[in-house]
């Protein structure tokens, strides 16, 4: 699988962006999905993370209650809702595929995901 990530860019603290990340194949929606972000120096962190059929979702605290994961699998896209973005949000955002096909919940570990977008750069200036 290939995955797409797009939306990403500057904005101001306070403001939002939202992310999308578009898969090829027919199998997207046999898998749940994940966003993570990664700043220089540091380990890739999970976000967000959201079931295949979008049952169930799961944010780190960080961004609790200011993102919202979604997924349409007509289109094969998962998004990332960012609202109420802060300097601490800047990081290279990147989408990733669960490797348990119709797991039921949402895994936080990165070896738990095994398909990788490129990442798409989202900066907030304070």
């Amino acid at each position: 699988v290939q995955l797409q990530a797009s939306g990403g860019g500057l904005v101001q603290a306070g403001g939002s962006l939202r992310l999308a990340c578009v898969a090829s194949g027919r199998t997207f929606g046999s898998f749940g999905m994940g966003w993570f972000r990664q700043i220089p120096g540091k380990e890739r962190e999970f976000v967000a993370g959201i079931t295949w059929v979008g049952s169930s979702v799961y944010y780190s605290d960080s961004v609790k209650g200011r993102f919202t994961i979604s997924r349409d699998n007509t289109k094969n896209t998962v998004y990332l809702q960012m609202k109420s973005l802060k300097p601490e949000d800047t990081a290279v955002y990147y989408c990733a595929r669960d490797q348990v096909v119709y797991r039921t919940v949402v895994p936080v570990a990165r070896y738990e995901y095994n398909s990788w977008g490129q990442g798409t750069q989202v900066t907030v200036s304070s």
